[in-house]
């Protein structure tokens, strides 16, 4: 799959790649909405290999743009929504959000370029709005599968909750075995009564730096090259 990422501000990186195979096992239909899509790589691919209705919504008209654009590019359709999530009203409910939302503390220093600040820091998506969000979108036993920052899990945790969505599964991503976890993904349900699981962890690399079984797989089912171009 060939797409257009912008030459200067925010690309997508693993973690995309990683939560698009983590959703994938989920085995996604009917309607979804991708939220904060940017250039629209995670929604893109599971289109490509799903049988589903994409909808996809961002803040940044410009990754709109880009997102709108490789939809094109890969003859798929989209519908699209330019604004901020949180103000976002439809009449549809849809059986999945998917999301890899920006999540890092905006107490660290942060990026002076608009995109990356956008794209990056939890402020401009805070996390109860958000869930609060979804669960006016979600339908009955709808999935909200995404992925945050992994030392934060406990809020996520009480949030979900608090809406009535249950985190059926969750697995920790790690640069390598002996290394904190950074991220999280997390597949969330409403009106379920499932009792969590909690996947083995994800390790990305090996001890060579080199890197391991499952995230080899996931690239190589992403199977995508990436262009940077302006337009």
């Amino acid at each position: 799959m060939f797409l257009y990422q912008p030459t200067s501000g925010y690309c997508y990186n693993s973690d995309s790649i990683f939560l698009y195979d983590f959703i994938s096992a989920f085995k996604p239909k009917g309607s979804l909405l991708d939220v904060g899509c940017g250039v629209g790589i995670i929604s893109l691919l599971l289109s490509r290999d799903f049988n589903i209705e994409t909808s996809i919504i961002d803040k940044q008209e410009k990754m709109l743009n880009y997102a709108k654009h490789n939809f094109s590019l890969n003859n798929l359709e989209v519908k699209s929504y330019l604004g901020d999530f949180t103000q976002f009203e439809s009449g549809e409910k849809f059986d999945y959000i998917i999301s890899n939302p920006p999540f890092y503390d905006s107490r660290v220093t942060q990026s002076e370029n608009t995109h990356l600040n956008i794209a990056r820091y939890a402020h401009h998506l805070p996390i109860e709005d958000f869930i609060a969000k979804v669960k006016k979108l979600l339908k009955p036993k709808g999935y909200f599968i995404f992925c945050y920052d992994a030392k934060q899990v406990d809020l996520l945790l009480y949030h979900l909750t608090s809406y009535g969505i249950k985190v059926e599964t969750m697995q920790f991503v790690h640069s390598k075995i002996d290394r904190d976890s950074k991220l999280v993904m997390i597949a969330a349900r409403m009106g379920s009564k499932s009792m969590t699981q909690v996947l083995p962890p994800f390790v990305v690399f090996d001890d060579e730096g080199v890197y391991r079984k499952q995230a080899q797989v996931a690239f190589d089912r992403a199977n995508t090259n990436s262009i940077k171009g302006d337009f």
